[in-house]
Parts: structure tokens; C-alpha cells; sequence
């Protein structure tokens, strides 16, 4: 037998222009369990200060209350407790949205239902918070088009996307697929919770808190509609050349053959955005001339960690090269450094095992082709940082034989080019 949700799924492929129905009946006590049985056991909490050790300990009747006031429409999801996280290592900060553990649960379920709706909906450009694909791919896609026919690139920056995104225009575009207006008033609910900040609620007038198990999935609802469509259907028809896009999630890049094309798209991207309650970076945002005739070095811009480049093989040829961008470069360090100091106590062998996890994750991330020196630069910083903090945790200075002695006794992983 097929699941609620593969149902849903099957539907949406079969009748796309058919609103769906009676949803809420997917919100229950198996779907709920499954949630709280993913959930991670060791994540913070929200105001409620409810973990899953402690809401577990009682599981069944604690679904069962939760249930009953869904249905008589006095369940209220709680405001969302706001912490702030480094940006990028850096010293600038940004906000993080926890929800109270009850509200994880029913968020997770509705995330699930609104997925099976929209996954045949969107696009296959569009690869953030999606099931089955990655980074890696939409990098892979995007270098495809770089490396055959784009000329001009729009590197497109949308400022505060997951603060500014308008409710009143998401609910609308859910309107357009969900007919299940119990389903839609607890997203609504959710929207407008608020976000408790320095024991203080603030109102949540617009936006879809970062960190919120549903927010992934109402972004892409909302990007689908204000760019996806209109790129694919409306203005892509009027391009004289090639003309795709790739995005993960808010990050977006846009590919033209003809530098018409893209000049215009930059104008009217901006009028479509402002429609939307959504605004162009543009000290952020830029037209580049990108691929073969751009000149050696002439095009450079960043996507998903990396700088893309038009460069020259070793034959002379034209190439795409992708390094780490200098700015994911500085926030690895920044985080690998902080990362080192704070376990200055650890027992080396066990300090030296843990590093290598983590540079191990970054090589397998920035692994590409043409970016082995970038590796091998991080790892010789990290390197650095390791010895100057078993430096400052022993009454003597380790000279470089004694440093590099016991590199040979617990080495530290090298740098490997993982992805073609």
C-alpha cells in the first residue's frame, strides 16, 4: 500500500493543476512519532525549553493532547526563539530561529506534506532543500552551460531574502495548489507566531525564520513562483539566445548567450523582485562577460563556495577553473582556528583524529579539479594554527623536527581531489 504522502505525490504528477484536499488528516500521531524519532537529540531548544529526551519520556499521551487541540483549532505554535551564529567566521552575526519542540514536530510533518505537493511542481534548476539533490550537482549543471555556450552571466544577490519574504504573497501562492484551508491556517499561524528575542516577542510581520523545519520549503514555494516560473515560461521566450538559470534556494545564477539578454534581465529582475516585496542587492549583483571570449581571468564570480573563473588549460584551451572563494576561504579559517584554540586540552591523538574528519569534509566539498592548491594552502594554515596551540599548552616551544615527528606518529589527512 501506498503512504498518505506518496498518494499526494502521485496526484500532483498525474493532475498538476489540481488543488489538494483534506490534508491535515496526514497530520497525526504516526507522521508526528516519525519526526520526533529523526529529530537530533542533542539540538537546542526553543522558549519552551522542551528537549526530545523530556517530550519523549511521555510520547504517546503527549501526541494525543497535541492532536486534540489541533482539531478544536487551540493548538498555537509558540514564537520562535532567535539566537545569533557567526556569519561565514566572521565577527558579523546572523540570526537563527529555534521553534519550541511541539512546533518541530508539526512543522516537520506539514514540511513533509508540502514537499510531496510541490517536488513535481518545481524545476529541475532549482536544487536547495530537496531531496535527492546537491550542491555538487547544481555546481556540476551550472558548469555544463559555463564551459559550452554562455557568454554573460548575472550574478544575482536577493538582500534579506528569508526576512523580507511577504506572508501575504506565500499564502497566496499556496492557495494556488491547497485547497485545505485548515492546512493553510496553521502555516499562517506559524508565520505570524513571532520571535522571542531577550525575553521580549516581536512581531513577525514578514519573513520565514531561518532554522524553522518548514521555512526551507515555504522559500522555495515563494522562489518558485516569483522567479522559476516567470524565468522559464514568461521572459526566457523573449531571449534572442540561450538563456537558464541554477539556484539553491536564494542563490541564484543566471546564464545568457547574447549580453542583450542579460542587461535587459537585469532590469526587469529588479522590477519582478520589488512586485514581490523582495529587493536586488546591487552592490552585491553584477553582469559579467563569462566563457569563451570573455579573456583569460576576465570573468570571476561566486556560487556555493566557490570563485568561477574562465582561464586556459595547460594546452591553452579554454577552461572554467573553481577555487574556494577567498571569502569562504577566510570563514573556514576563521571557524578551523577558533575550532583548535577551544580544544587546546584535548589529548593530541584524539585532537588530531577530529581535524582530520573535518578537513576530511572539506576536502570532499571543495575536492574539484584545478582547486588541489587551495586544499593544500588550508592545510598547511591548519597546520600552523595546530602548532602554535600545542605551543601555547606546553612549558616548551615544539621545535619543527619534534612538530613534524609526531605528524609522522598521527599525520594529518592530505589534501585529495575528490569530484571531476
Amino acid at each position: 500500500m501506498i503512504t498518505g504522502l506518496e498518494r499526494i505525490k502521485q496526484l500532483a504528477l498525474e493532475y498538476p493543476d489540481r488543488k489538494m484536499q483534506t490534508l491535515m488528516h496526514l497530520v497525526n500521531a504516526e507522521t508526528l512519532r516519525e519526526v520526533h524519532d529523526k529529530q537530533d537529540k542533542n539540538k537546542a531548544y526553543g522558549v519552551d525549553k522542551v528537549t526530545k529526551a523530556e517530550y519523549g519520556r511521555n510520547i504517546e499521551e503527549n501526541l494525543l493532547n497535541l492532536l486534540s487541540r489541533m482539531k478544536a483549532f487551540s493548538y498555537r505554535p509558540q514564537p520562535v526563539r532567535r539566537v545569533y551564529i557567526p556569519k561565514d567566521g566572521s565577527k558579523q552575526m546572523r540570526p537563527l530561529g529555534i521553534p519550541a519542540y511541539e512546533d518541530k514536530l508539526v512543522q516537520g510533518v506539514m514540511a513533509d506534506i508540502l514537499a510531496a505537493i510541490y517536488e513535481p511542481k518545481f524545476y529541475d534548476f532549482s536544487y536547495g532543500f530537496r531531496a535527492g539533490k546537491s550542491c555538487h550537482q547544481a555546481l556540476k549543471a551550472l558548469d555544463v552551460k559555463l564551459w559550452n555556450w554562455t557568454n554573460w552571466v548575472v550574478d544575482a544577490d536577493i538582500k534579506s531574502f528569508f526576512d523580507t519574504v511577504s506572508h501575504d504573497w506565500l499564502i497566496k501562492f499556496l492557495e494556488h495548489d491547497i485547497e485545505d484551508k485548515n492546512f493553510l491556517r496553521y502555516i499562517t499561524r506559524f508565520l505570524k507566531a513571532g520571535i522571542m528575542e531577550e525575553g521580549e516577542i516581536l512581531d513577525a510581520d514578514a519573513g520565514v525564520p531561518q532554522g524553522g523545519l518548514i521555512s526551507p520549503i515555504l522559500a522555495n514555494v515563494y522562489l518558485h513562483y516569483v522567479i522559476d516560473i516567470w524565468f522559464a515560461k514568461v521572459f526566457r521566450a523573449r531571449c534572442k539566445g540561450r538563456a537558464e538559470m541554477i539556484r539553491y534556494a536564494d542563490d541564484v545564477v543566471f546564464c545568457f548567450e547574447t549580453e542583450g539578454d542579460a542587461r535587459y534581465f537585469y532590469d526587469v529582475l529588479k522590477e519582478r523582485l520589488n512586485k514581490f516585496n523582495l529587493e536586488l542587492s546591487e552592490e552585491k549583483s553584477k553582469i559579467i562577460k563569462f566563457g569563451r571570449n570573455a579573456g583569460n581571468g576576465a570573468g570571476k564570480f561566486d556560487f556555493l563556495g566557490f570563485t568561477h573563473v574562465t582561464g586556459k588549460s595547460r594546452k591553452g584551451t579554454f577552461c572554467v577553473k573553481r577555487i574556494t572563494s577567498q571569502k569562504k576561504l577566510k570563514a573556514k579559517r576563521q571557524i578551523a582556528k577558533m575550532w583548535i584554540r577551544e580544544n587546546m586540552h584535548t589529548p593530541i591523538s584524539i585532537l588530531i583524529k577530529q581535524l582530520n574528519v573535518k578537513l576530511q569534509g572539506h576536502y570532499n566539498y571543495y575536492g574539484v579539479v584545478g582547486n588541489f592548491s587551495a586544499l593544500h594552502g588550508f592545510r598547511r594554515y591548519i597546520l600552523e594554527r595546530l602548532r602554535a596551540t600545542l605551543n601555547r599548552r606546553g612549558k616548551r616551544s615544539i621545535s619543527e623536527k619534534r612538530f613534524e615527528a609526531i605528524l609522522n606518529v598521527l599525520p594529518v589527512v592530505q589534501p585529495k581531489i575528490t569530484l571531476r
